[in-house]
């Protein structure tokens, strides 16, 4: 598929069809992508959390549900989702990096750095995810943890303090879904959000 025909078709999916499974190899193939993301200084300072089994899976979604929820249509369709990958960014990666002689930083200050480039870069590191899974033929979709389960999604699967969920990419083949309802309100041409040499 070419470049732009992914770009184009890119889309978040939130129904999948639980009876065919993602072959490893495209998983694989994503998770080699992610990491060719940029990042300041190479710090790389990412991590991946791949669960691909339904124990995993049901063990992700039961740490991560509030109380009382998870039976509305979003959660039923994202739940078929045969495959979740967290993202993870780790921000003493970063500080690490920096702080050898050839940045020379060696305060640590996080002062010095003007946006958290480590949440920025793991974006980055999703992104691709989200265009290979497209290449694939496949669908995806990119969503949060609720801050207050983060501590529960930890504790479940020996997640380390230094790193913090970015988010998640639920990913499998595509079942029928409907639209976002945010989408009525239409794509931001590039002239309004595009500048030229002065706001």
């Amino acid at each position: 598929m070419e470049f732009s025909e992914v770009v184009r078709k890119r889309r978040m999916v939130r129904n999948f069809d639980p009876s065919r499974p993602v072959d490893p190899a495209a998983v694989e193939r994503i998770l080699d992508n992610a990491i060719r993301a940029p990042s300041a200084g190479f710090s790389q300072g990412w991590a991946f959390l791949v669960l691909d089994t339904s124990e995993g899976i049901d063990r992700f979604w039961a740490a991560t549900t509030p109380p009382g929820g998870g039976s509305d249509a979003w959660s039923e369709g994202m739940r078929r989702a045969p495959v979740l990958v967290v993202a993870l960014s780790c921000k003493r990666a970063y500080l690490d990096r920096y702080a050898e002689t050839d940045k020379g930083w060696t305060d640590r200050d996080e002062t010095r750095w003007p946006v958290p480039y480590w949440h920025v870069d793991t974006g980055m590191a999703a992104l691709l995810m989200l265009l290979t899974v497209t290449d694939e033929g496949l669908g995806a979709c990119f969503f949060g943890i609720p801050p207050e389960r983060t501590a529960a999604f930890r504790k479940e699967f020996g997640v380390p303090e230094d790193h913090t969920p970015i988010g998640v990419v639920a990913l499998g083949h595509r079942a029928p879904d409907r639209p976002s309802p945010s989408l009525k309100r239409g794509r931001r041409s590039s002239d309004h959000v595009v500048h030229r040499g002065h706001w």
